[in-house]
């Protein structure tokens, strides 16, 4: 069974369809997607994620006129699964449309394993039955660790953690500075400290020979 149809926030269209969020605004800036205002901004609809992606996607190969005729395509044939955008190159609407459909089930689902309790981490955003902040989880994974590495170090928190982590936390980024430790109600277990090298050995360092 298909899930209902829902409105997008422009960061959760760029989540989902994996462009940045500035793109997006810029996409409906020149009316490439016609979003409309709700209660908390712009909102966008499933379709608009779809010429989101497909815009940007074919942006390299496709012109800006023939990326507009291929949408009046798609309009004319909304159930077809390919759609030619000239005579080398067709689109595969069908897998875009899944790969939409699986992230925004993903968004979905981290939705309702994520939450935020106040007097919990600070009031950050956490895995429902954990102290593991989300946004933590996903700021390791964007570094260049990986889910096994951080699946180890967190015992609590499993791979489809991580992944959830990753796009939760691209649709709804933080507003305002970081919060300290202390104020998630974290602390520090160890310092490391490293020397930092002589100021005459910098300079002697720096000079030409």
């Amino acid at each position: 069974m298909a899930a209902a149809s829902r409105a997008y926030t422009p960061a959760e269209a760029a989540a989902l369809s994996e462009v940045a969020v500035k793109s997006v605004h810029n996409a409906i800036d020149k009316r490439i997607i016609e979003a409309r205002l709700g209660r908390e901004g712009r909102e966008l609809s499933d379709e608009d994620l779809l010429r989101l992606k497909l815009w940007y996607g074919v942006g390299s190969i496709l012109s800006a006129e023939r990326r507009k005729r291929l949408f009046d395509t798609i309009d004319q044939n909304p159930d077809a699964d390919t759609v030619r955008a000239d005579d080398y190159l067709i689109v595969d609407v069908a897998r875009a449309r899944e790969q939409l459909a699986a992230r925004a089930e993903a968004l979905r689902e981290a939705e309702q394993k994520i939450e935020a309790v106040r007097g919990v981490v600070g009031g950050e955003p956490v895995f429902k039955g954990t102290r593991v902040p989300v946004r933590m989880i996903a700021a390791m994974k964007q570094q260049g660790a990986s889910s096994a590495e951080i699946v180890e170090g967190y015992p609590s928190v499993t791979a489809r953690m991580v992944e959830l982590a990753e796009i939760w936390t691209a649709a709804h980024p933080a507003r305002g500075r970081p919060k300290k430790l202390s104020e998630q109600g974290l602390k520090v277990k160890s310092v490391k400290r490293l020397p930092l090298a002589k100021a005459g050995s910098r300079k002697a360092s720096g000079t030409a020979s």
